[in-house]
């Protein structure tokens, strides 16, 4: 079965003018970020990708801790994205994940180490992450805690 995702874009202009996108649930200015000589307004080419590989990343992890029968307490992620620009060729080299996982108070040693293996399994499955595979490097550093009866946390990982 396949599945088609259709993007609609309008430009306004030359290179420090700005457009529009529209992808269903995605709708948003675009332009080149300010860090690259742009008006920096909306988002950008470098700041999609990134949320891609997260947010394909996260869903992913998500998925694959409720298939082993782990019910964290918390779920967040923050990510990273490297790009060079040498020459002026810009090169998007490097996307960072670092998910943070809270297991519940009564979580065993095993759940823990299985979180832990499938915080890094997660990128290897996510389709995103297979779609950059070979030309951007993707890095996983997962913190695993479990949640203490007082709402602090003991970090395990």
């Amino acid at each position: 079965m396949k599945h088609p995702f259709h993007l609609k874009a309008v430009w306004n202009g030359g290179r420090n003018s700005e457009g529009h996108i529209d992808a269903g649930g995605l709708r948003t200015v675009i332009s080149i970020p300010q860090e690259m000589g742009g008006p920096g307004t909306g988002t950008n080419p470098d700041e999609m990708l990134l949320g891609a590989a997260a947010t394909c990343y996260l869903i992913t992890l998500a998925a694959m801790l409720e298939r082993s029968e782990i019910v964290p307490e918390g779920l967040t992620l923050a990510s990273e994205a490297t790009v060079d620009v040498t020459n002026n060729v810009f090169t998007y080299e490097q996307i960072v994940h670092k998910p943070s996982i809270v297991l519940q108070a009564d979580a065993t040693p095993a759940q823990l180490k299985l979180a832990e293996r499938l915080a890094h399994k997660a990128e290897a499955s996510c389709m995103i992450s297979r779609a950059v595979a070979g030309n951007v490097t993707i890095e996983t550093k997962p913190v695993v805690e479990i949640a203490r009866e007082n709402g602090q946390a003991r970090i395990e990982s």
